[in-house]
């Protein structure tokens, strides 16, 4: 299945932004912004991913949403 063509695990509507590298149930990988934005916001964020589109849209969301004090990382392989 093409990244462009791919929907996101949780709602199965947005197009994902971002991809979760460790996930604990492998059934959920792939994240819109939305969706990506309230895992943030509830406090369980993706702490080992990918960004899907060039930009880096999920290091934004966590720096506008994400209080807690712990370290992120940008998987570039």
């Amino acid at each position: 299945m093409g990244a462009h063509s791919r929907k996101c695990d949780w709602c199965g509507g947005g197009t994902p932004i971002v991809r979760d590298m460790e996930p604990l149930n492998s059934d959920y990988q792939y994240w819109c912004a939305e969706c990506a934005q309230a895992l943030i916001i509830k406090g369980d964020p993706i702490e080992t991913y990918r960004e899907l589109e060039g930009e880096p849209i999920y290091g934004r969301l966590l720096e506008e949403h994400c209080t807690l004090k712990r370290f992120y990382s940008f998987a570039t392989a």
